[in-house]
């Protein structure tokens, strides 16, 4: 089974592309969600430990999470070293359970694949992008982004340049969602037959 790393920097279509990817059966996790869901569950305790106040109802605030981590790096990593070991943990097991299935190929989405120096084992990484001033156009319609807010995940991002030189497979999201998918279409159909032929 191929074995595909999803990234790219904030706002550049990567749930467009991994949305594409499901929708044409290919196994897809969302590391992205798997934080969602471990702010319901097993997170929970472990981050309103380490940052009391941030959880209501048995839930973790990420707004309140988020006032706590503006302006402090330090803290950032104190919550990655929470949260990252789980979210591995889900993906391995995402991807053993794909393989034992019988699947061609299998898409991870994670965010910081490059820049959070881990090893995840994968075949090859996709890295979505679009050009800079759509980007933060993007980036600044979701709702509660501010220049600053974006100015400080850029910063923790490596630039988009480099992403591409990494990458081994590049999907430009800039024109239409529709050219987007059409891109996805092509790539899975080339993925599948490499996969055939290892």
């Amino acid at each position: 089974m191929l074995k595909l790393g999803l990234t790219g920097s904030i706002a550049t279509g990567k749930s467009t592309a991994l949305k594409a990817f499901a929708d044409l059966g290919v196994p897809t996790f969302s590391s992205d969600e798997a934080v969602h869901e471990l702010y319901r569950g097993a997170a929970v305790a472990p981050v309103e430990a380490a940052f009391p106040g941030v959880s209501v109802d048995g839930v973790i605030d990420r707004e309140r999470l988020s006032r706590q981590l503006i302006g402090h790096p330090q803290r950032l990593q104190q919550l990655e070293a929470i949260v990252h070991p789980l979210v591995r943990a889900r993906i391995r097991s995402f991807l053993s359970d794909a393989a034992a299935r019988g699947e061609a190929i299998a898409v991870v989405d994670i965010p910081l694949l490059f820049e959070n120096g881990v090893d995840w084992g994968l075949d090859a990484v996709i890295v979505t992008v679009v050009d800079e001033a759509e980007q933060r156009r993007r980036a600044l319609a979701r709702p509660g982004m501010t220049v600053e807010k974006l100015e400080a995940i850029l910063a923790r991002q490596l630039p988009q340049a480099e992403k591409v030189k990494r990458a081994t497979y590049i999907i430009d999201t800039s024109d239409t969602i529709d050219a987007t998918r059409e891109r996805v279409a092509e790539l899975v159909q080339r993925l599948r037959q490499e996969a055939q032929a290892r």
